[in-house]
């Protein structure tokens, strides 16, 4: 496939922003500035305003308040690469450029120079653009850094795998290697999340008085994957406060401890925007990357990661990826609104451009929830499609409207569900549903591209969408 994009074509100038961003009729208008804050592997039921009831998510909790939480939104993938794949370049799994967290014949893949991200087109609408925390979407030297694909300012991990490491000797600055001497020899002084907030606080400071787009991807609560081989507790904090007392498993109590910091840090990047006078103008966005892990000796079921839904990370049940997400603007979304919308990562990028005032480039597969913000009538989606390869078999999913359907093999039957009525997918109702079983089958079909980085792995027998079966329950 010729993925070669001619920017002139869909590329606008910076338009004049529409009327509703005018805080007065006389004021000028500003574009809004846009952060969007990515946790790593937090669940669907780990935020108190999706349920939880031991972990102090206050700050996140008014996000959610202040503005509209999502019942129904997705990430790109169960996995970390892909996902940010999608949410960069509005893409599905099955276009995307980058489908897994390695290639089976490339190993780390990279974002071409083709491969055109939401930074790029913010930049081009004058926005001043920064990602701060965990890439992932190209090593150092290939045409996939932040900067050759939109970002003026980065800092953080290229390397998914460095990522891990919550006290590395040496993070990415813009394209320089810097090492941190706190680090070095095994010593543990300089916590990576903590420079991260910092560096963000300083560019709030810095680039107040502009339009910016700033992408904050951090590391929590992903747990330290190597630490916990060796020790049974990979989540690697500074300190188990404010949980130190609570008669839980250590793990627990750091899995607990690193969400909770996370919600301090926001509830200061939230005070900042207030000091600077720029939280009307700042549309903030939270979300996490994919459902909650079993890793590290962390076992998703002691807080209710899953909020009652089915699976985990790395699968495609709505456990591992359906997240939460909440967008809050001041004055322009309703405080406290709930929206039951479904939208996906790759919605973001026709989202962005429309708030910015520029042209939504075209070879995506997003639409802009603009109107479902500002509290107005949207259409649903056509579909919401994601595949991953995993233990030899490529399993894919597709929502369309209240349906679901999961495939765990080009020819395995085809899995179907009613989320409205079934949201833990506990009832498969593909016998009972003919139509809409071939309706989601043709969906499954049709679409992925093929790619080079990630062909279909080799299965036996001949793709189909529905082999005889007797439903199946599951708790």
């Amino acid at each position: 496939m010729d993925r070669t994009v001619n920017r002139r074509n869909f590329l606008g100038t910076a338009a004049a922003v529409f009327p509703h961003l005018a805080r007065s009729q006389t004021a000028k208008p500003r574009k809004p500035n846009l952060i969007f804050i990515l946790a790593d592997d937090l669940g669907y039921g780990d935020l108190g305003c999706y349920g939880q009831n031991h972990i102090d998510t206050s700050n996140i909790d008014r996000l959610a308040e202040e503005g509209m939480r999502f019942t129904d939104a997705y990430a790109g993938s169960t996995v970390c690469a892909p996902s940010r794949s999608c949410l960069m370049t509005g893409q599905h799994t099955g276009r995307t450029r980058i489908r897994n967290n390695s290639s089976p014949t490339m190993g780390r893949v990279p974002l071409l120079p083709s491969d055109l991200t939401v930074a790029e087109v913010l930049q081009e609408a004058g926005y001043r653009t920064a990602m701060i925390g965990k890439w992932g979407l190209g090593e150092a030297g290939s045409t996939g850094v932040p900067t050759k694909k939109g970002f003026d300012d980065w800092f953080g991990y290229l390397n998914q795998g460095h990522a891990h490491n919550f006290y590395p000797e040496h993070l990415w600055d813009n394209d320089s290697e810097i090492f941190l001497s706190g680090n070095r020899g095994g010593a543990r002084q300089q916590y990576s999340h903590d420079l991260f907030v910092e560096r963000a606080l300083e560019f709030l400071d810095d680039h107040s008085g502009e339009a910016f787009f700033l992408y904050l991807p951090f590391t929590i609560p992903h747990a330290n994957n190597e630490l916990g081989r060796f020790t049974g507790d990979g989540m690697e904090v500074p300190g188990y406060e404010p949980y130190a007392e609570e008669n839980w498993p250590n793990t627990e109590k750091g899995f607990a401890a690193m969400v909770t910091r996370m919600d301090r840090d926001i509830g200061r990047i939230m005070t900042k925007l207030k000091q600077l006078g720029i939280d009307e103008d700042t549309i903030v966005v939270f979300s996490s990357d994919n459902g909650p892990h079993r890793e590290g000796g962390h076992d998703p079921e002691f807080f209710g990661s899953r909020g009652g839904l089915r699976g985990i990370k790395r699968d495609l049940y709505e456990g591992g990826i359906r997240v939460p997400a909440i967008a809050r603007w001041p004055g322009q979304i309703q405080a406290g609104a709930v929206s039951g919308h479904p939208w996906a990562f790759w919605d973001f990028l026709p989202t962005a451009a429309e708030l910015a005032g520029s042209t939504t480039p075209g070879n995506i597969d997003g639409t802009s929830i603009v109107p479902t913000l500002l509290g107005k009538e949207q259409s649903e989606p056509g579909y919401l499609y994601w595949e991953f390869a995993r233990g030899g078999n490529f399993h894919q999913a597709v929502r369309k409207g209240e349906w679901k359907a999961v495939r765990h093999g080009l020819s395995e039957p085809i899995e179907l569900y009613n989320l409205e009525e079934d949201r833990s997918e506990s009832n498969d109702v593909a016998i009972q549903q003919p139509v809409i079983r071939e309706e989601m089958a043709d969906i499954l079909s049709r679409a992925r591209v093929e790619s080079e980085e990630y062909p279909l792995p080799r299965q036996q027998g001949r793709a189909t969408g529905f082999r005889e079966k007797k439903p199946t329950h599951h708790a």
